[in-house]
C-alpha cells in the first residue's frame, strides 16, 4: 500500500468524488448527424449542433436528475431557411444559472451553456407545467 506523509494508516475514504458514467447519447447523435447529412448541411453546422446538443444532454443528465435525458430533433423549413430545433428535456424544475463571468481556465466544468449560446443562433429554458424543464438551441442554415 502507498502511504502519503501526514495521513494515518488506517485513513479510508470517506466517499468517492466518481460518479457514475453518463447514459450513451451516440443514437441522438447519429440522428443528429443523418438527418443534417440527409439535408446538405456543411460539415461545420453538424459539428456544431452535435456539441451543442452533447452539452445540453450532459447538462440534463448531471443536473436536471434524470437517468435519461429526453432528446426531440427536428428539422424546419421553409423556401428560404432550414431551422434545425434540439430540446433535451430533464426532470428538474431548477432552471440553469446564469454565469455572470466566464469559467476559469482550470475550472473542469462551466462552460457548457455558454458554448451553446456561442455555437447557435438562438437558446432558451421551457419549464413545464408537470416540472422539469426543456432547454433548446436552433440553428440556421440557408436552404
Amino acid at each position: 500500500m502507498n502511504s502519503c506523509p501526514g495521513m494515518p494508516e488506517s485513513a479510508e475514504p470517506a466517499g468517492s468524488a466518481k460518479s457514475p458514467e453518463p447514459p450513451d447519447w451516440s443514437a441522438a447523435r447519429q440522428e443528429l448527424r443523418d438527418l443534417l447529412a440527409s439535408a446538405d448541411w456543411s460539415d461545420d453546422l453538424i459539428h456544431d449542433a452535435e456539441l451543442a446538443l452533447h452539452e445540453l444532454f450532459v447538462n440534463a443528465w448531471k443536473h436536471g436528475g434524470s437517468p435519461a435525458p429526453v432528446v426531440v430533433v427536428m428539422l424546419l423549413a421553409n423556401h428560404a431557411l432550414r431551422t434545425l430545433r434540439v430540446s433535451v428535456a430533464d426532470d428538474s424544475p431548477t432552471l440553469p444559472e446564469q454565469r455572470t463571468r466566464n469559467a476559469a481556465p482550470y475550472e473542469l466544468s462551466g462552460r457548457g451553456l455558454h458554448l451553446v449560446r456561442s455555437l447557435t443562433h438562438r437558446f432558451g429554458v421551457a419549464p413545464h407545467k408537470r416540472g422539469g424543464k426543456r432547454i433548446w438551441f436552433e440553428l440556421d442554415s440557408a436552404a
